[in-house]
C-alpha cells in the first residue's frame, strides 16, 4: 500500500511540482491551499507525512505543526520555506517536525528526506504495535484461570508490578513462572525496557558468570572481544532468573553481591558497572530445604524472597481446565487450519479426571494432540492420549520388585521414589478428604505438624490456620502485597481438587 502524502501550501506551482514528484515515487499526494485547509483534512483522513511550507496567508505551518500533533500525533511534519533563518528552523525542530528544508531545494535532497521520514514513521508505528501485543499478551488477565488461586495470584500480579521489589515464584514445572513474570514486567513502570531471561540450569557453570556478566577482550581463552552480560543488557529493566535453585554456590556469591551494592565487574575487568535491575526469581524447588541441606544461601534467598508467588499446580485448579482446554483448542485449530470448535462432554470428562504432573503444558501438548488426530470438529475422547483415557494403568506404582528391577539396571535413585510415593500420598489424602489438612492428615497417620512440615516439602500450597491454602504470600518488609487466604472446603465445592 503507497503512502499518502499531505502537501501544503499557499503557491499552486510547488503543489503541482510535489504533485508530480511523488506520483513519479508512487506515493499518493493530497494538496491543501494553507494551514486551516490542512487541519480540515488532517480531521477527516489519515496519512503518512506530512510537507507543509512554514509562511502561508490562510493559517501558517507552525501552528499546523502544533496542531497536527493532537490528530496524528505519529505523522512526520517536514517544514519547507524560502525564508529559512536558524530561530525559525529551532522552533521547528522544538515543535516536533521531523526535518527543515530551505527553498530552493535539491531533488534528490528532498526525496532522501522524505524516505527517511517515511521509514521514522513506520518504525514508529511498529515498534508501537509491537509493544501493544506485548502489553496484551502479558497482561495478567491473560493468565487464564477462573478459580480461586489464580484469582489471588493476579491480585498479587496487579500489587507487586508497580515495585521494584524482588519476587521469587515458586511452582511445579509448567505451571506457568515465566508468563507471570513477564506478566509482572509488561505491567510495571519498567515496561518499555529489556526483559532478560536467563535459565541457570541450562548454562554451563564456566560459563554463567560471562553470560550473566560480560568479560573483557583476552579474560580467558575463546574471549575474542568484549562482551556485555545479561545484567548489562538489562539495566533500567527486568532479569529473569529461572531454575534460581540450580545456581552453582560461588554464584549466589556474585548474585548476592549485586543485589547488595547494584554493581558489578565484568569477567576479567576491573570497572565497576552499576546498573538498576529488578530481579524475579522462579524455582520449581524448596528453597527453605535447599538453605537448610546447604545447598542455597540463606542471605540470598531472604534476598530474593521479598515477595513470594506461589503458583498452584493444575490438580488443585481444575475449574480452570475448561477454560484451558477452550483456549488451546483456538489457538491450535488456528495454527492448523483446522474446523475443529469445540470438545465433547465425554473428552471433558476424562481431561477434568487426570491429574497432570505436567500442569498446565502438559495439557497444552494433549489439547494440540488432539486437534492433530481429530478427524470431526469436535474432541472426542478417541483424540485424547492413553494415559488421560485409561490414568490407572499408566499412574507409577513403586514396589519392592520394581525396585529390584532398577538395581538390576544400574540403580535406584531412592530419593526421588520415595518423594514421588510421599507426595502422591498426600494428594490422594487431600483429594479424599476434600481439601482439609486436618482430616488429610488422620487418613495418613501423621500430625497436623508433619502434614504441614510435608504439604510445605513438596510445594503443595503454604499453610496457616487448621484449614487453610495460602496459594501467594509476601515475606519481608516491602510488602506491597496481602497475604490471601482461601479456605480448602470452600474451593473444592467449585470444583474437586
Amino acid at each position: 500500500m503507497s503512502a499518502r502524502i499531505l502537501v501544503v501550501d499557499d503557491e499552486l506551482s510547488v503543489r503541482e511540482f510535489f504533485e508530480i514528484l511523488l506520483a513519479k515515487e508512487g506515493y499518493e499526494v493530497v494538496t491543501a491551499l494553507d494551514g486551516s485547509d490542512a487541519l480540515r483534512l488532517l480531521r477527516e483522513q489519515s496519512f503518512d507525512l506530512i510537507i507543509s511550507d512554514l509562511q502561508m496567508k490562510g493559517g501558517d505551518g507552525m501552528t499546523l505543526l502544533r496542531e497536527s500533533k493532537k490528530f496524528q500525533n505519529e505523522v512526520p511534519v517536514i517544514m519547507i520555506t524560502a525564508f529559512a533563518t536558524t530561530d525559525s528552523a529551532v522552533e521547528a525542530m522544538k515543535a516536533g517536525a521531523f526535518d527543515y528544508v530551505s527553498k530552493p531545494f535539491k531533488i534528490e535532497e528532498i526525496k532522501v528526506v522524505i524516505q527517511r521520514a517515511l521509514n521514522t514513521k513506520t518504525l514508529v508505528v511498529e515498534n508501537r504495535n509491537l509493544k501493544s501485543e506485548l502489553r496484551d499478551k502479558y497482561d495478567f488477565s491473560n493468565l487464564l484461570g477462573e478459580s480461586e488461586p489464580m484469582k489471588n495470584v493476579y491480585d498479587l500480579i496487579r500489587k507487586t508490578s508497580p515495585t521494584r521489589t524482588n519476587v521469587l515464584i515458586w511452582g511445579e514445572s509448567g505451571t506457568g513462572k515465566e508468563l507471570v513474570a513477564k506478566a509482572i514486567h509488561f505491567n510495571s513502570p519498567r515496561k518499555e525496557k529489556p526483559f532478560m531471561t536467563v535459565n541457570c540450569g541450562a548454562i554451563p557453570q564456566t560459563l554463567i558468570e560471562s553470560e550473566l556478566f560480560g568479560h573483557e577482550k583476552g579474560s580467558f581463552t575463546g574471549a575474542s572481544a568484549l562482551k556485555a552480560g545479561l545484567f548489562e543488557a538489562a539495566h533500567k529493566g527486568t532479569i529473569f532468573l529461572d531454575e534460581i535453585g540450580e545456581l552453582p554456590l560461588p554464584m549466589q556469591v556474585k548474585l548476592l553481591r549485586v543485589i547488595q551494592e547494584r554493581c558489578f565487574h565484568r569477567v576479567g575487568g576491573t570497572e565497576s558497572i552499576e546498573v538498576d535491575v529488578r530481579i524475579i526469581a522462579a524455582t520449581n524447588k524448596n528453597l527453605e530445604e535447599e538453605v537448610k541441606k546447604g545447598n542455597f544461601r540463606e542471605d540470598l534467598f531472604y534476598r530474593l524472597n521479598v515477595i513470594q508467588i506461589q503458583l498452584p499446580p493444575l490438580r488443585l485448579r481444575k475449574k480452570d481446565i475448561p477454560l484451558l482446554s477452550e483456549h488451546f483448542l483456538r489457538k491450535f485449530a488456528k495454527e492448523t487450519g483446522k474446523d475443529v470448535r469445540k470438545i465433547s462432554p465425554k473428552a471433558m470428562e476424562l481431561l477434568m479426571a487426570y491429574d497432570y504432573y505436567g500442569n498446565v503444558r502438559e495439557l497444552e501438548n494433549i489439547i494440540e494432540r488432539s486437534v492433530a488426530l481429530e478427524p470431526g470438529n469436535e474432541v472426542q475422547s478417541e483424540s485424547l492420549p492413553g494415559n488421560v483415557i485409561h490414568p490407572e494403568q499408566n499412574r507409577e506404582k513403586f514396589s519392592l520388585k520394581e525396585a529390584e528391577l532398577h538395581f538390576d539396571q544400574g540403580g535406584v535413585a531412592l530419593d526421588n521414589l520415595v518423594d514421588a510415593f510421599e507426595k502422591d500420598l498426600l494428594l490422594k489424602a487431600l483429594d479424599k478428604s476434600h481439601g482439609s489438612r486436618s482430616r488429610a492428615a488422620k487418613l495418613l497417620g501423621i500430625s497436623s505438624r508433619s502434614m504441614r512440615y510435608r504439604l510445605k516439602k513438596h510445594l503443595i500450597g503454604g499453610y496457616d490456620d487448621e484449614d487453610s491454602l495460602l496459594d501467594v504470600s509476601v515475606d519481608g518488609s516491602e510488602n506491597e502485597g496481602v497475604l490471601r487466604t482461601m479456605k480448602l472446603e470452600d474451593f473444592s465445592k467449585e470444583g474437586k481438587g
